[in-house]
């Protein structure tokens, strides 16, 4: 599997519990018959920060991959423009 798929994956894997606990929430309250900002809250703190600590860390584990991936595929490329510059004085382009 490649960086940038990894790092797609990891960002999309962050999505996803971030909006699982807010999902989450709305259903353990979803047999109250009055809903309310407070109630939401409880029921937000009921689920806990676990998934939203989860998301951050596949979040920023995802753009580390991402920007590992594009540093790789910047490199060689600029690797060759440098050679070509010291060779015959052309950038190449």
């Amino acid at each position: 599997m490649s960086r940038r798929t990894t790092g797609t994956l990891l960002l999309l894997i962050a999505a996803f519990l971030y909006g699982i606990r807010y999902l989450s929430a709305a259903i353990f309250a979803s047999n109250v018959s009055s809903w309310d900002s407070d109630l939401f809250h409880s029921m937000l703190d009921y689920v806990g920060t676990a998934p939203r600590n989860l998301s951050i860390i596949a979040l920023v584990v995802g753009i580390f991959y991402l920007l590992w991936a594009e540093y790789e595929s910047l490199n060689p490329k600029k690797q060759k423009a440098i050679k070509q510059f010291m060779i015959d004085g052309t950038s190449g382009d």
